[in-house]
């Protein structure tokens, strides 16, 4: 087991000690560590078997810049600390009552596309068939975004098709059909984006965090688990804002200045987004477990321990 992934499985006991972790992980100043700070937290995992206080911040660093399976170092935008950064700015663009279909299409296809390349490359890549990125998979993911980004744009494509001028239809389009569109393509994009690991399976760790082998139901698990932390940061960033607009707009202060209501739609939705990250990513561990019964039975003889572990992904 890599030492990131040690690191994870004495850090994921509890939701509270998961998003401790994880404030600290998503510090964007990570991203400004040169490649040789990277290296040498890494290192530093390795060299010692007990880590003090005075580790942490290299051990914020490593868990932040590595891939537990590949022990490469991730690509800038797509580690963990980038993601507010990058997709928070789409993410609100992408929830603008726009004016035409175009704009939409735009911006989700921005959004859809970082979301898939974050998917993809903090996958879990344990499995030898998973670490190099084929042709199908490339198709695979060309047609995710595509997908997604068509029904994301849905409520407008409908304002403009079907010509809606009802203020109460309106509403419906722009304040609650996005709601369970957001979660359920979020959901569908990791579903989609990591269908190998559900297919091949990952590798699956016993208490000793000795490899066992290949399971394809840990890696249905592990899927399943981060398409709905996914599903649950995009379904509550879409409705918390868009529920606050409308009784915002209930209000006198708001009916006469009505000037206030698009600047506090756009704050609420970044800043509901930037909460709900650290929770979406501590849902669930990044060392997940699963009974000894539910994974293959191949894999029993080998097997220490009443649970097996496996890396979730991200």
């Amino acid at each position: 087991m890599d030492n990131n992934l040690l690191q994870w499985k004495s850090r994921g006991q509890s939701f509270l000690s998961r998003l401790r972790t994880w404030f600290n992980l998503l510090d964007a100043t990570l991203l400004l560590s040169s490649d040789a700070e990277i290296l040498k937290a890494h290192a530093l995992l390795g060299s010692k078997e007990r880590l003090n206080e005075k580790d942490e911040a290299a051990v914020n660093l490593s868990l932040s810049s590595f891939h537990p399976d590949s022990g490469a170092a991730l690509p800038l935008i797509f580690r963990p600390p980038a993601y507010f950064p990058i997709s928070g700015p789409l993410v609100v663009a992408s929830l603008l009552p726009h004016s035409t279909v175009k704009p939409a299409l735009f911006w989700q296809f921005l959004l859809q596309s970082y979301n898939a390349g974050f998917n993809h490359m903090n996958r879990n890549t344990s499995a030898e068939e998973v670490k190099k990125t084929s042709l199908k998979h490339l198709l695979l993911i060309a047609g995710t975004v595509s997908y997604t980004t068509s029904v994301g744009a849905l409520p407008q494509i409908l304002i403009n098709r079907l010509r809606v001028r009802s203020p109460p239809l309106q509403m419906f389009c722009r304040s609650i059909l996005p709601i369970p569109l957001s979660a359920a393509l979020a959901f569908f994009s990791v579903l989609t984006i990591r269908t190998e690991e559900t297919e091949t399976g990952i590798q699956v760790f016993d208490y000793n965090g000795n490899p066992v082998g290949i399971s394809k139901a840990a890696g249905e698990k592990a899927v399943w688990e981060t398409g709905l932390s996914r599903a649950v940061l995009f379904g509550m960033t879409t409705a918390v804002p868009n529920l606050l607009v409308l009784l915002l707009q209930r209000t006198r202060f708001f009916q006469i200045n009505s000037l206030l209501v698009a600047p506090c739609r756009h704050l609420s939705v970044a800043l509901v987004f930037w909460l709900m990250i650290p929770v979406s990513f501590s849902f669930f561990s990044q060392v997940g477990t699963i009974k000894r019964e539910s994974v293959e039975e191949e894999l029993l003889a080998g097997a220490f321990g009443e649970e097996l572990y496996y890396h979730r992904g991200l």
